[in-house]
């Protein structure tokens, strides 16, 4: 026997090579072994239809009600479109979508549950595909991936809600689903690259995806692995700047691309879209903050989030004042998202010092040498900074030394960057100062 995870790997790799029927033949093997694997049903009905077979119509929809019953609905939505695409008709599972996971829904709830995929670490037997196919070998395994889950009742009383889409009206998740492009990628495919310009967001249907970002060096930080129903993307398109991260399918994926141009049919509350999109958005920057932030190294997950939470969060216009030069320091700022400049007087006016973007600490040193600050930061574009008061700062820096030694050492290396801007001698330890 093989584990149910490995086989799948396999049957991918036959599936992305043309063999379509050995694919189908270990899918299948699945499926009499685990009926609930509603994936491999799925993709029983692809190996099928890449075949020719037009059975595979009844596998589609028979998967898309078995998803939509069992808190599935990104799956459902799957089959529905591949429907779609093939000539078939769909309108009932997406209008059965919209009434089971729409906003005005009796099956939402917040005691919800879902009938979840077996485990990839469940043992199976499975076929010698080298051995030629039975004559009924399609044949059987789309009855089979058909009737699988025929006879089940026990579907759960209360489902989970789409995030984002079950938060809108019914008639605007009609329009949102109808705009929605499906995308079927192989293992390794890279949905968004860190640094490409957002012009859409993306829901996970089916399937793992790698988030990681980037560092000046090339080094590679992992970020986070997302599953179905993650959202991912929203950022760059909210802030209409360059994607932060990168994002691949560890394995095959079924995602929703959702564009400008969906956003732009749901004119009539793009508010309220645009308020669940950036909450979105703030937890997600949290996430990597945390992730890849020596400010939150030293501390274990739960000792990040009570530190964040001592944090205040300020959304900052462009041309907003955070620090002026020669005011008390306040506290240390995070960047959690946008562009802010900092600056220095001079006798012909400001000279820019450098920018701060996403994960920059600043304000360290006013606080650590006790003195004034002597450098200006000003918001350039739509920013979002964190606070942290002082008096805690200076509870931290006492207690961990990993953290002063960082705020130390950031310092350090910044005002050596500032001086050779301003084209100045070091100064002596006991004079360096920057903001």
């Amino acid at each position: 026997m093989v584990s149910l995870g490995d086989v799948k790997r396999s049957a991918a790799t036959l599936y992305a090579q043309g063999q379509h029927l050995a694919a189908l033949r270990l899918y299948d093997a699945i499926v009499a072994a685990q009926p609930l694997d509603y994936d491999a049903r799925l993709r029983v009905a692809d190996c099928a239809l890449a075949l020719g077979d037009r059975g595979a119509a009844q596998v589609y929809r028979a998967v898309g009600w078995y998803c939509l019953k069992s808190g599935h609905p990104l799956p459902a939505l799957v089959c529905a479109r591949v429907l779609e695409a093939h000539g078939g008709e769909a309108g009932d599972l997406t209008a059965a979508l919209v009434a089971h996971y729409g906003s005005a829904s009796e099956l939402l709830g917040k005691v919800a549950a879902r009938i979840s995929l077996p485990a990839d670490e469940l043992a199976i037997p499975i076929p010698d595909v080298r051995q030629p196919a039975p004559p009924d070998a399609v044949a059987a395994a789309l009855a089979r991936a058909e009737q699988a889950t025929a006879a089940l009742e026990d579907f759960p009383e209360a489902v989970h809600a789409i995030p984002l889409l079950s938060a809108m009206s019914e008639a605007a998740l009609r329009r949102v689903l109808s705009t929605m492009l499906l995308k079927r990628l192989p293992a390794g495919a890279f949905v968004i690259r860190e640094g490409e310009p957002g012009t859409s967001f993306y829901f996970v249907a089916s399937g793992r995806l790698n988030v990681w970002a980037t560092d000046g060096l090339g080094r590679k930080t992992p970020l986070a692995e997302l599953g179905e129903g993650a959202v991912f993307g929203e950022m760059a398109l909210l802030s209409a700047q360059p994607r932060s991260a990168s994002v691949a399918c560890a394995t095959d994926a079924d995602v929703f691309e959702l564009g400008r141009a969906s956003l732009a049919a749901l004119a009539d509350e793009l508010g309220a879209v645009a308020e669940a999109l950036h909450g979105f958005t703030r937890e997600r920057l949290l996430g990597n903050l945390m992730a890849t932030s020596p400010l939150f190294k030293p501390f274990q997950r739960m000792q990040q989030r009570d530190l964040l939470r001592r944090f205040t969060s300020h959304d900052v216009a462009p041309g907003t004042v955070v620090i002026h030069e020669g005011e008390e320091g306040r506290g240390l700022f995070v960047v959690l998202s946008g562009e802010l400049e900092v600056s220095r007087r001079a006798s012909d006016g400001a000279v820019p010092l450098g920018v701060l973007r996403t994960g920059d600490v600043f304000g360290e040193m006013a606080l650590l040498r006790d003195v004034r600050t002597i450098a200006t930061v000003i918001a350039q574009r739509p920013a979002t900074v964190l606070f942290l008061a002082r008096e805690y700062v200076a509870r931290i820096v006492a207690a961990v030394p990993e953290i002063r030694k960082y705020l130390e050492a950031l310092a350090e290396e910044r005002e050596i960057d500032n001086q050779l801007v301003l084209g100045e001698e070091p100064a002596p330890a006991d004079e360096r100062i920057l903001i």
